[in-house]
């Protein structure tokens, strides 16, 4: 039976909005403190441990230790089950659901151009919008705090980030529904922005204002502190390095890093834990290798029926020619994670596909469950949704143990993310506010632009009101890093670094 759609005018859109802000103001957002019951959040991440490979487990601790940002990246459920009792205006979107700065990046489109977007959609689902922009808006604070800025820079940042937020969702609210749908961050608008920042430029063709003597600082319109000479020319010269870097990456480049020749045959090399092969992975699993070879092409033709006619037809032309597990990111490890090497024509048309477990949702214990019964689909029709182009070969496969599931994709399809690590002010500011842009026209296509715009206004109390929050997560953070760090400490929980 047909849904009925509901089609509002703009005036009725821009009254909901309104209205939402009459009952939830957006300086509501403001004065966050942890609630009484909170939960321990060491217990948090051991309840996400159980459903983890074990051998894995302390991997993913060693990464979360580094620092209190990778603490936070690992950290979505912990901040899930706090955004429970924040206000929102009831607006809803398709969130990212794990919208920190460090998933954010570019990668190739199906024309092989190169794009800005979000670019992990683990725990994606229905829910308000203010949940992403906390996400991304702490995350700044975090990592501005990491990288030992000074705290009005910190405040700037992330400001910056949710002023451009809220400036973009207006803009999204007065064009037409196509033209919404079509935006996206393309390669030379990138190029542009960079160049006009390191100029010196603010945007619109004015220059910032400069130091008096070399060597020295001034502030720039957000507040942060602007760049050296030197700064700016590392900087231009790490733009074009990772420019080229992302260029670089595809199947042919992860073949001579991931893979070896044996006998005129390449196969996976093995680089246990990070990366362990087929022919080793019996151990792990306790299952024959033959009967692993038959899990692997089962889920490989259940993945292969969710592509369209035409991209089925394409991967057809593709055989496996082998595959393994590979540790991947900080939050995700310890999920079943997988490679696999096929082979075109011949063997120097190489194609990797990655292969990742979807659990539900850490939002899905917070906000009502997805409407999707596989964890797969549920990641990838939430990608397809928030993202402007998405990757081909994008689909979903079920486990053949009861309740496992995955969803598919290319491997380093010109994938490339920033440092974050090594981001002055200035550039992190950059960075945060073309990060707002790409939330905001992520949740636009999804969303009412219309009514979130009316909600937000055209002053800054929104944005005032997540700077607050963004600053008092922050410390609640290094609070629960330091509870995470003596849990290793007290061998609570094992923690493996380096790996």
């Amino acid at each position: 039976m047909a849904t009925t759609v509901e089609h509002l005018t703009l005036d009725e859109r821009s009254a909901r909005g309104l209205a939402a802000r009459a009952r939830t103001g957006p300086d509501s957002h403001s004065g966050w403190t942890p609630a009484p019951d909170r939960p321990d959040p060491v217990a948090l991440i051991e309840e996400q441990n159980e459903r983890r490979e074990p051998d894995l487990v302390p991997v993913r601790h060693g990464r979360m230790m580094a620092s209190p940002f990778t603490f936070y990246r690992g950290a979505a459920k912990i901040m899930a089950a706090d955004l429970a009792g924040t206000p929102t205006a009831g607006l809803e979107v398709q969130l990212c659901g794990d919208a920190h700065l460090s998933n954010f990046g570019v990668f190739a489109s199906p024309e092989r151009n190169l794009l800005f977007d979000i670019n992990d959609f683990d725990e994606t689902l229905p829910g308000p919008f203010e949940y992403d922009v906390k996400r991304l808006a702490a995350s700044l604070t975090v990592a501005a705090r990491n990288n030992g800025f000074a705290k009005s820079d910190a405040q700037a940042i992330t400001k910056a980030a949710v002023r451009s937020y809220r400036e973009t969702m207006a803009q999204f609210a007065s064009m037409r529904t196509l033209d919404v749908w079509y935006a996206h961050t393309a390669e030379d608008e990138i190029k542009r922005s960079v160049a006009a920042f390191l100029a010196g430029a603010d945007g619109k063709g004015k220059q910032k204002g400069k130091g008096k003597g070399k060597g020295k600082h001034s502030a720039d319109p957000d507040g942060t502190t602007s760049m050296t000479g030197k700064e700016r020319k590392e900087a231009t010269k790490r733009f074009e390095k990772n420019a080229q870097k992302a260029h670089s990456r595809n199947s042919d480049q992860a073949l001579s890093k991931l893979g070896e020749e044996v006998d005129g045959r390449y196969r996976i090399a093995s680089v246990p834990p990070v990366i362990v092969p087929a022919r080793d992975l019996h151990t792990a699993y306790g299952i024959k290798p033959g009967e692993l070879e038959d899990v692997v092409f089962e889920l490989f033709r259940d993945y292969r029926s969710t592509l369209r006619p035409d991209v089925r037809q394409l991967l057809e032309r593709f055989e496996i020619i082998d595959w393994a597990r590979k540790v991947v990111g900080v939050g995700s490890v310890g999920t079943r994670a997988f490679i696999v090497l096929l082979q075109g024509r011949d063997r120097g048309d190489p194609l990797f596909l990655q292969v990742k477990e979807a659990t539900r949702s850490v939002l899905e214990g917070v906000l009502r469950k997805s409407t999707y019964r596989q964890p797969g689909e549920r990641v990838v029709q939430g990608q397809r949704l928030m993202q402007a182009s998405s990757d081909i070969f994008l689909g979903w496969s079920k486990g053949v143990q009861a309740d496992r599931y995955f969803y598919w994709r290319q491997l380093r399809d010109m994938k490339g993310s920033a440092l974050v690590e090594l981001m002055a002010p200035a550039t992190m500011a950059f960075y945060a506010r073309t990060c707002g842009w790409t939330l905001a026209r992520a949740h636009a296509r999804s969303g009412d632009a219309v009514s979130i715009a009316a909600y937000l206004g055209d002053d800054d109390a929104f944005d005032t009101s997540i700077t607050d929050f963004s600053e008092r997560y922050a410390a609640q953070n290094e609070q629960d890093f330091a509870a995470f760090t003596d849990a290793i400490g007290s061998h609570r929980i094992e923690a493996v670094q380096q790996v």
